[in-house]
């Protein structure tokens, strides 16, 4: 009996932790759902749109739902089989646990929806945000009440097959639905690697006004960059395409002016007023070859350290 305890326990606290993690993400896939809907003009990270924390939720429902209706499928089946009582201590004090773990859990949930609102959120935001927490929250603690307290335990119980059936459904749901809201991993990567030329581009640009400060005139090439000066410093990787492993394309278009060229796999314009992204407003580009321009300034002006040229 008291390795059949053991093998129980742990069958409830996997479950536990499966619980936690599924019907926490499941509700931040809700939420980023209506922030991306409900538009809040004044809403910044972390109020607005964050594809990363949806993929993280994804990430979560799919490891943790199996689990979570594999473990309650073994339980509801030893329960059947009489190997688990229904009026065990074990179930019991494990299914009131379970109880006490995920109303604390909830309260923090709503703590912190609460404050959003407080802090400006939308009231329709706030109000559908709420709707979603209390409906995951009745749909976990009416499960688990009327399971503790349920008198015969039967094969053909309708409502605890309606309550498995039902959250299988919700989840999967949103899980399919969370989807059409983000990018795919594929773009993603493009993305990162185009970030990457850009963030080059960016030191570059850092160390070409700062050659232009020391010597009142562009440098004939990228490599005359290389070693610095007193106030600059870049080493060689940081002029190198990551696509071609040969120096970025560099252009002098006037005396204050100059180009940078790389291949860019996606655009980012259409980003640009987008809260689900960070995008640097200086290098805006289209996909494919692209030659950026910029002016540069002197370093003590109160101006941006460079400007583009459109």
């Amino acid at each position: 009996m008291e390795k059949q305890n053991a093998k129980f326990a742990f069958f409830y606290l996997l479950s536990l932790v499966a619980l936690i993690f599924m019907s926490i993400s499941t509700g931040m896939v809700i939420f980023q759902i209506i922030n991306k809907l409900v538009v809040d003009d004044l809403s910044l990270a972390p109020g607005g749109f964050m594809q990363d924390t949806l993929r993280f939720a994804i990430s979560a429902i799919i490891i943790a739902a199996p689990i979570y209706f594999v473990m309650m499928w073994l339980i509801n089946k030893n329960l059947l089989a009489g190997k688990l009582e229904k009026e065990s201590g074990i179930r019991k004090w494990l299914t009131y646990f379970i109880l006490l773990v995920s109303a604390v859990v909830m309260i923090s949930w709503f703590i912190a929806t609460i404050n959003s609102f407080l802090n400006g959120e939308l009231s329709l935001k706030f109000i559908l945000k709420s709707l979603t927490s209390i409906l995951i929250s009745a749909l976990i603690f009416s499960f688990y009440l009327y399971d503790i307290r349920r008198g015969e335990v039967s094969k053909n119980n309708y409502i605890i097959k309606t309550f498995y059936y039902g959250s299988i459904a919700v989840v999967a749901a949103a899980l399919i639905t969370s989807f059409f809201f983000i990018d795919s991993p594929t773009v993603v990567r493009n993305q990162k690697y185009d970030q990457a030329i850009i963030n080059k581009f960016s030191q570059i640009d850092g160390a070409v006004n700062a050659y232009y400060g020391e010597n009142k005139k562009l440098p004939a090439g990228l490599k005359d960059l290389l070693g610095g000066g007193s106030t600059y410093y870049i080493t060689e990787n940081d002029i190198i395409d990551p696509g071609t492993n040969k120096v970025f394309e560099y252009k002098v278009a006037v005396k204050d002016a100059y180009e940078l060229c790389a291949a860019f796999k996606t655009e980012n314009k259409s980003q640009a007023n987008d809260k689900a992204y960070y995008v640097d407003t200086r290098w805006l580009h289209d996909a494919g070859y692209q030659c950026l321009k910029q002016r540069v300034t002197l370093l003590d002006s109160k101006t941006p350290a460079s400007v583009p040229v459109r």
